[in-house]
């Protein structure tokens, strides 16, 4: 069965003004769905793969045949990250964040500015492609990484809970070269529920 695009599960002006219309619309419909059909194109090779989620496919990249390995992993996790992404940014969000996964935070990070200094640090020193993420351990700690291109933390057996996608594509007819100003208007957009969900999961 071939990976499907999931829905944008708000309007793609639903983030403005801090991620514009015309930006959310070529990167839901073509970049996402662009990752889809590459993915969809190496699997076809080996339909035994079929049963497995992008998760398992990720989380054990050595068991995925070589020929594809590349295709799973560049494409297979921008299909991941994308379907993520979509998730824990929408209408109305920012703000701090409360309950675990505050607490979690502020356990990690000594306070909420300090976290979000070392995430924002992290998304706009990615050299080139990339994202920035808040990832758990299998010990449950949080820690902040990069990853280049679309390197998936589930690659690493780490479990995303936020993440922001420093490609360009992702903002450049808004912001041009300035990721900083695309970075701190994205804080504005997170679903502090979807991250809480991801964190107690």
């Amino acid at each position: 069965m071939a990976f499907q695009l999931p829905p944008l599960p708000y309007d793609f002006g639903a983030l403005e003004p801090h991620i514009d219309a015309q930006t959310m619309e070529i990167h839901h419909d073509r970049h996402h769905q662009a990752y889809l059909n590459n993915l969809n194109a190496a699997l076809e090779k080996h339909p035994e793969l079929g049963s497995k989620t992008i998760e398992e496919l990720l989380g054990d990249l050595k068991a995925v045949p070589e020929d594809i390995r590349t295709a799973v992993r560049n494409h297979g996790g921008g299909h991941a990250n994308h379907s993520f992404f979509w998730e824990i940014m929408g209408p109305g969000g920012g703000g701090d964040p409360t309950g675990a996964v505050g607490d979690a935070i502020h356990s990690a990070f000594g306070d909420f500015a300090t976290f979000k200094d070392t995430l924002t640090k992290a998304a706009v020193g990615q050299f080139g492609s990339g994202w920035g993420w808040l990832v758990k351990d299998g010990s449950g700690k949080l820690q902040v990484v990069g990853r280049p291109n679309q390197d998936s933390p589930l690659m690493d057996g780490l479990t995303p809970v936020l993440g922001v996608d420093v490609w360009e594509h992702a903002y450049y007819l808004k912001y041009q070269n300035k990721r900083p100003d695309y970075v701190a208007a994205w804080w504005n957009t997170i679903n502090w529920d979807e991250v809480a969900k991801r964190f107690s999961a």
